[in-house]
């Protein structure tokens, strides 16, 4: 192949130029000026190595590492392209064919080697070779190119003595024998790699500069055995397996790679173990330098990944956090630690007030003492609002700088470092979030742009939590509006209750209660459950506890009062439903009657007995019922509970109805402690009410633990029930003539007379003289008369009648018709209300 003028001049003009070079400085400069000749990727020049058999990499250009070291040895009667221009002593092209195609090593896809033989009058002494981008036959004048930089090199390979002492210093030895005294051994002397070699009884051969450094220099090993260099360095105490695995190398004729820390210098280094047929070749590259960098660019990876699982954890747990609390708490467990942060406070601005909303890792006095900040104070969170960008603090001193007036504020808060990041809700500033930490910190530039990405979540999440906090707040006011704001002190009952909201979502329940005092000491006792949630279920529970409260003043049994709810129900529309249980208790035979309408039993627990559910299968619910609805009638016993609750408390999608109100049995046992019936008021009213009320707390601790997200309302309401004593009991038949109306009197003042209430007589008098009156003139007989002390003094008269009396306005005239006007007068309450077999007039007079 031929060159044409211009080419050939210059080839001329280099060889002159390199005309005094020698070793490894005449490789490395043909080698490069072949590369740019060609226009080639890279090059790299394989000498006869040790024991003249292998071709060892003696110099490169333009290769990374990883491909230098696949051609660090290469086969002599292998099918490389370097091999084969050896063997054959003309140029080999050798375009690549891709991984395993049993030409050498790979070669970059798409590239080509263009290998031409080193020749010096001796013999083949290597090969320069060119790696090329296509992979199409060189050009002839390239190919020329090449051979006469080669033919031009390789004679002058031999023309460097070789270095006298160092001969001398092996010949003194008697080891040179495998080592060639001539160039090679110069070029592999100034490789950038260490190499060394062992003959078959591992005594040290050769070692260039960089081996040295290892094993200690060429005069203390030459002849020496490898294994006195181990046992110098204490290699086997560092590294007790290398000595194994150079033994292994050695005796599978195979080349054995691996990286090790070498314990002179504690540095890493790739390894290569090339058996040879009389002996061993190491090369020991430096890498050190690239560990470091992989290792920190692993551990940036590890953290980079470990942020972006905690930003994907922060987005899943802040979709998931409804209340700021929620939101704080978040933020503090997915964002502090993966900065080393140990606190975090989101400050909200109303008007012109900076407040908090939610703090980790800050102590209280310190909370309490910024809140209610100016937004108009030289503050960095006033500077984050009115800016709209973040502020980075990194230590006491900065933030003392540049905020003179808050000086003490890193010392009270116990922080060094601040990140101030502005809460930006679709384009308005709504606040900051500040995550500080404990030592000073300077966050990069990686971190800070995180961070600030961070803050957008936040900044969503903030102001949803808030929304939801305020419309939750507003909707909890309304429940407790619609709700009975404090129970009745009854002498028949003593009563509390617990309601507690859904903490799923901010729409009120329909769930109620109620405690309605009755005629005769008795007392209505109602829990309802309005199906649904929101502003119309709320409404109809508040409609359907005023027609509770109306029906039950009109006296009407529990099932005929289910009876005529279930009606106002059904007015109020298609697809509306609704539970009721009313109850009825009468403390003068400690009794109770109760009427369900789709609603949980109720459970009843009496003194020495286990907890029980009272009734069978409830009706229908109101809206869906066909009445009549069933009635049960039970024994209460002095210091009995009745326990009524909404199915929110003993159901949810983890347990069924008949599991909840196992436990809730569970539960009852082990709480309660119903006193006896000597001693149900030992602690005085106070301290029985302060009874139910833990009673109701570890009843809602232990079916709604705090951390269990409930998808429905639940109510509680307990009553414990007391039978009127026997002695405030008292009991008269009156005979249907007009006498009936003294006998009355002449009881009413006995009997106020024993129960030391003789002040009520002429009142009482008066009532009862109407009462029997009223029914001797409209009603018929039997008449009984019946005096209660209760809460007041009780006056029942009972006729056989079912005419109801009304109070009529009777004229001047009139000689008759102004009796109940006088009984409304004089009384503090009375009605009527119809018994099994007629009616009853009653009268309440408050005690003195």
């Amino acid at each position: 192949m031929g060159m044409d003028d211009a080419i050939a001049a210059r080839i001329r003009m280099i060889t002159e130029a390199g005309d005094g070079l020698s070793g490894p400085d005449l490789l490395g400069f043909a080698l490069d000026h072949a590369v740019t000749e060609t226009g080639g990727l890279g090059g790299m020049v394989h000498l006869r190595g040790p024991g003249a058999r292998s071709l060892l990499l003696t110099a490169v250009h333009g290769l990374i590492r990883t491909v230098a070291r696949d051609w660090a040895e290469v086969e002599p009667a292998g099918a490389s392209a370097p091999a084969r221009a050896m063997a054959q002593g003309t140029p080999v092209w050798a375009p690549a064919l891709g991984a395993g195609d049993g030409r050498g090593p790979a070669l970059p896809a798409g590239s080509g080697l263009l290998a031409v033989p080193l020749i010096a009058p001796e013999g083949v002494t290597g090969a320069l070779s060119v790696l090329m981008i296509p992979a199409e036959r060189p050009a002839p004048e390239r190919w020329a190119a090449v051979e006469a930089l080669a033919a031009w090199a390789a004679p002058r390979l031999r023309e460097d003595p070789p270095d006298q002492d160092q001969d001398q210093d092996q010949d003194r030895d008697g080891t040179g024998a495998l080592l060639a005294d001539d160039q090679v051994s110069q070029a592999l002397w100034h490789m950038s790699d260490a190499f060394f070699a062992v003959d078959g009884d591992w005594r040290i051969t050769f070692v260039n500069g960089e081996a040295e450094r290892l094993l200690g220099t060429a005069r203390t090993t030459l002849g020496r055995t490898l294994w006195d260099a181990f046992a110098r360095l204490s290699v086997d105490e560092a590294e007790p397996g290398l000595r194994s695995r150079y033994r292994r190398a050695a005796e599978s004729g195979t080349p054995v790679g691996f990286e090790v820390r070498w314990p002179t210098n504690q540095r890493w280094y790739s390894m290569r173990l090339v058996p040879v047929p009389n002996g061993l070749t190491v090369y020991a590259a430096d890498i050190t330098a690239s560990r470091a960098r992989e290792a920190e660019r692993a551990a940036a990876e590890r953290a980079a990944a470990e942020r972006t699982a905690r930003i994907g954890e922060l987005t899943d747990a802040l979709a998931q956090a409804l209340t700021m609390r929620d939101v704080v708490n978040a933020i503090a467990d997915r964002v502090l630690p993966p900065f080393g942060a140990s606190g975090i406070v989101v400050q909200l601005i109303e008007g012109s007030v900076i407040r908090i909303a939610g703090a980790v890792g800050y102590p209280q006095p310190f909370l309490e003492s910024i809140d209610g900040a100016s937004i108009h104070d030289v503050s960095p969170v006033a500077e984050v609002y009115q800016t709209g960008a973040p502020a980075f603090v990194e230590s006491a001193e900065e933030y003392t700088a540049r905020y003179p007036t808050m000086a003490g504020r890193p010392a009270a808060a116990r922080k060094q470092a601040w990140a101030f990041l502005p809460l930006i809700v679709s384009g308005r500033n709504v606040g900051c979030s500040v995550v500080a930490f404990a030592e000073p910190r300077r966050l990069d530039a990686e971190e800070r742009a995180l961070l600030t990405a961070l803050s957008g979540l936040m900044g969503q999440a903030i102001e949803r939590a808030r929304l939801y906090d305020l419309e939750h707040t507003r909707a909890k006011e309304l429940q407790r509006g619609l709700l009975p704001r404090a129970l009745p002190s009854l002498s028949s009952v003593t009563t509390a209750a617990r309601y507690l909201p859904a903490s799923e979502g901010i729409d009120v329940g329909g769930d109620w209660y109620d405690v309605i005092p009755l005629s005769g000491a008795r007392v209505a006792l109602v829990i309802g459950d309005v199906m649904g949630h929101g502003l119309s279920e709320a409404a109809t529970m508040g409609r359907l506890r005023t027609a509770v409260n109306t029906l039950a003043e009109l006296e009407f049994p529990p099932a005929e009062l289910l009876t005529r709810l279930n009606d106002v129900v059904s007015e109020l529309g298609d697809n509306l439903y609704a539970t009721c249980l009313y109850a009825v208790y009468d403390p003068v035979g400690a009794t109770c009657v109760f009427s369900s309408a789709g609603h949980p039993p109720p459970a009843v627990v009496r003194p020495g007995h286990p907890v029980r559910f009272a009734g069978g299968a409830p009706d229908p619910p109101l809206g869906a019922a066909q009445p009549p609805f069933e009635t049960t009638e039970m024994s209460l016993e002095e210091g009995s509970l009745l326990v009524l609750y909404t199915d929110g408390l003993v159901e949810s999608a983890a347990r069924d109805i008949d599991r909840g109100m196992r436990h809730l049995a569970s539960a009852l046992s082990s709480a309660a402690r119903a006193p006896g019936p000597g001693d149900a008021r030992r602690d005085g009213d106070r301290g029985e009410n302060a009874s139910l009320e833990r009673l109701c707390d570890e009843v809602l601790a232990e079916l709604l633990p705090e951390k269990q997200l409930t998808a429905d309302d639940a109510a509680l309401l307990i009553a414990r029930t007391h039978a009127l004593a026997p002695d405030h009991i008292a009991v008269w038949p009156l005979s249907e003539g007009p006498i009936a109306a003294g006998e009355a009197r002449d009881h009413v003042r006995d009997q106020l007379i024993r129960w030391e209430l003789a002040p009520l007589t002429p009142t009482a008098e008066l009532l009862v003289s109407e009462l029997v009156a009223n029914a001797i003139r409209h009603g018929r007989g039997p008449i009984e008369l019946r005096l209660l002390r209760g809460e007041g003094l009780i006056c029942e008269v009972t006729d056989g009648s079912l005419t109801t009396p009304r109070i009529r306005h009777a004229a001047e005239t009139d000689e008759g018709g102004r009796g109940l006007q006088l009984v409304s007068a004089l009384s503090q309450r009375w009605g009527t209300r119809y018994t099994p077999t007629g009616k009853c007039i009653w009268t309440e007079q408050p005690l003195p």
